[in-house]
This record gives structure tokens, sequence and C-alpha cells, in this order.
């Protein structure tokens, strides 16, 4: 089965109303002619896209940190994770954000996947890794940034995800995945 399959299912763009330039995201409402010769709209997000790291300590544990997420007016625990910069390579980002947000340092992050985080209205892929961390030492957040980090058996971890505790789909996805590939 191929993609030249499902042709007929395409979307086509006639119109682009922007609404909002921001520092992270862009917002805009897209007329679009639909596939039976219809129209409609779609509103879009546009996202530079994002990385998360699940990190191993030597002693066995995974790393988290706790934040406070604005959007859910709630803290989430999640892996360390962050927004890629123009150009730059997501294995770079994902190290990077290890180190800023739980000052561990790693080996070569190994690539576990990739996915849309919400296709129905953003173009944000997030690229997930692993990493064995090599050395401890001070996190250094980004400024405005206020997270603890955490540490968890992977035991615990598989539970939480059984619960409900955790909730965050690239943490989740990241643990699935490495579990998946024997790294946990």
């Amino acid at each position: 089965m191929s993609s030249c399959d499902f042709e007929h299912l395409t979307e086509t763009t006639v119109g682009v109303k922007q609404i909002f330039e921001g520092r992270i995201i862009n917002v805009h409402v897209d007329d679009v002619k639909l596939s039976d010769g219809s129209f409609s709209k779609r509103e879009v997000v546009n996202h530079p896209g994002g990385v998360g790291i699940l990190a191993k300590t030597p002693e066995g544990e995974l790393l988290f940190v706790m934040q406070f997420r604005y959007p859910m007016k709630k803290l989430i625990l999640e892996i360390p994770a962050g927004k890629l910069e123009k150009g730059e390579d997501p294995s770079v980002c994902a190290v990077r954000e290890l180190k800023e947000e739980t000052g561990a340092e790693c080996c070569q992050p190994v690539f576990l996947g990739s996915f849309y985080s919400s296709p129905g209205f953003s173009d944000e892929m997030i690229y997930l890794y692993y990493a064995s961390v090599t050395e401890m030492s001070e996190a250094t957040p980004d400024e405005g940034e206020f997270i603890e980090c955490l540490r968890y058996k992977v035991d615990d971890v598989l539970d939480m995800i059984d619960t409900g505790e955790l909730i965050d789909n690239k943490t989740v996805t990241a643990i699935l995945l490495a579990r998946q590939k024997g790294f946990i």
C-alpha cells in the first residue's frame, strides 16, 4: 500500500490568513478545497519541532523533570525536552536539553523515533532519543524555566504509565520505544 493509493483524500490550499506570529509558534487559518470539490477552513499551528531524551543513570534510574505546564495549569512529570532552534540537529538539541535541565552528560544519544505531536492542527515533529548518563553536574535551566530533576526506577515508571500518572505523550512514547528496543 502506497500513499499514492490515497491521493483522492488530498486537500488543496487556496488561501492563507496569518493570525499570529510568536516567539515559538505561528498560527494561520487556511481556506482549502476538499477532495469532493467543496471548501473548508483549517486552523494550523506551525512549530519548529522539539526533542525529548530518556536518560538512564549508571545506577539504572531514569531521569525526569517536574515542571508546571501553564496550558494545563498543573505540574507534569516529563523526560527532559526542548524546542529545536532553526537548523539545529535534533540529537544536538537533545544533549543540550539533557544537560540544561538535569545537569547530566551522556554518550552519543540513540534515536528512538519521531512523531507529530497533534497532526489535526499542528506541524510540530518531536524527535525522541535514549542516552546513558556518563556524568552528573548542576542543572542550568533557561531563564524563566523552573524545574526539578527526579530519578525513578524503570519498574516504577512502567507502573506510572499503567496507572495514568504519566500523561505526557513524548514521555510515555519514549519509555515504550526504549523498552521495545531493549534499552530499559
